[in-house]
């Protein structure tokens, strides 16, 4: 394998998984909106599926370059709504 086709294929590797992490990140935000609407109406709520995404996310980050995401707790939604 020539420089360029290595070049090459590790750009796309590195593409593929910024493009994974950004599919991932999109459904973490999902499950926040969804329970920080919850919390907002008042409505029992967890984090649960939020953080299974972000385990998701740490797992995929430590084989790439993709930024890490924390875990989140039902106080950190809570303290989130009472700022807004």
């Amino acid at each position: 394998m020539n420089v360029h086709e290595a070049i090459s294929k590790h750009s796309n590797a590195q593409h593929l998984h910024l493009v994974r992490f950004a599919e991932l990140d999109a459904q973490r935000e999902h499950a926040i909106e969804a329970a920080v609407d919850l919390c907002k109406r008042g409505l029992p709520f967890n984090v649960d599926a939020i953080n299974a995404v972000t385990t998701q996310i740490i797992a995929h980050a430590q084989k790439g370059i993709s930024p890490l995401r924390s875990l989140v707790t039902e106080d950190m939604v809570r303290d989130y709504v009472n700022k807004g």
